[in-house]
């Protein structure tokens, strides 16, 4: 295994340390690794969310105006605590209330909600919604349900965008609920990827095959085959979201096509070319195409799909401007 460590134990805290040198306009509470806004507006909704360390830059590259109030982090792959998650309730308290976005992992529910009950004992309104875009398993090692994975951002950038604009916690939370229903997901894997304090690939794959419907903890996919083109592959997943999805000519979607890591951005605008080949011939129109590293996993190397089905409001708070690190840049 080689990685730019230091000391395997601390690879989190130095992680944040540095995010937050990159971007000063966020600050860090070391003592229970929350990346958060300088200044708490609070006259609007707080948006949290959060999860395990590794996915970067989910999830504290998405804290801005515009998007998080807060993201909370985790070991590698691991949620963040209760007690990590109730501090970042504390600490971006608004007097209009608290969403949390939760991707949908045992671990992260259970702590998510947990935080949620002691915050609301101090009557502190808080909200979840539970995103669930993955449509490669239904159950997993992980979860009960539909996996969270790169749709999340959407949730993060159109929810965000409502609260920016000031409207109340019963229209974030609808929004953001909106979004959930609208959005789905599928990846695959080259490679698998190395935690730190495990120093060996969470799964063994052949030099001439590939993972399909790979999570993005470095879970097994549903299927292992044999090497595909990226025409091929990209077609596949289409066809799987559209038929998902019932998808029709003349609608419109966001399209986001995630690398997980390890995959070069000459070969994601390679895949991007071919699902807006697809597309065209299925004359569905995509508003707006985002390509790059949003939601990884280490080191892996492979992508997924993401396609998030626009109308008028969802495309609107998707055009609104935000100052978060890790959108901006796009």
């Amino acid at each position: 295994m080689k990685k730019l460590l230091n000391d395997i134990e601390n690879v989190a805290n130095e992680m944040c340390e540095g995010i937050v040198k990159a971007y000063p306009e966020l600050k860090y509470d070391s003592k229970y690794r929350i990346i958060k806004r300088k200044y708490i507006e609070n006259d609007k909704v707080s948006l949290i969310s959060g999860g395990g360390s590794g996915h970067e830059p989910a999830h504290a590259g998405f804290v801005g105006k515009g998007m998080l109030t807060a993201a909370v982090c985790g070991d590698v792959f691991a949620s963040p605590s209760t007690i990590q998650v109730y501090n970042a309730i504390l600490q971006t308290k608004s007097a209009a209330g608290t969403i949390m976005i939760i991707k949908n992992y045992s671990g992260d529910v259970m702590n998510f909600e947990a935080a949620a009950e002691m915050a609301e004992e101090e009557e502190i309104d808080v909200r979840k919604v539970y995103v669930n875009d993955d449509i490669a398993v239904k159950d997993s090692l992980y979860t009960i349900g539909r996996r969270g994975v790169a749709g999340t951002i959407f949730v993060h950038k159109i929810a965000g965008a409502a609260a920016q604009q000031g409207k109340n916690i019963d229209d974030v939370e609808r929004i953001a609920n909106k979004v959930i229903k609208n959005v789905k997901s599928i990846g695959f894997a080259f490679t698998s990827c190395t935690v730190p304090a495990k120093t060996t690939p969470t799964f063994q794959i052949e030099e001439n095959k590939i993972e399909f419907g790979v999570g993005i903890h470095g879970e097994p996919g549903i299927e292992r085959g044999d090497l595909q083109t990226s025409k091929m592959l990209a077609y596949r997943m289409c066809d799987m979201l559209v038929k998902e999805m019932d998808l029709k000519g003349k609608d419109r979607i966001a399209l986001l096509v995630n690398g997980l890591g390890g995959t070069p951005l000459m070969e994601l605008f390679i895949v991007n070319n071919d699902i807006h080949s697809y597309l065209n011939d299925k004359k569905i129109n995509v508003d707006i195409t985002y390509v790059g590293n949003y939601m990884t996993s280490l080191e892996m190397a492979g992508a997924s799909i993401t396609f998030l089905k626009l109308d008028e409001e969802l495309k609107s708070l998707l055009d609104y401007s935000s100052d978060a690190p890790a959108f901006k840049q796009f």
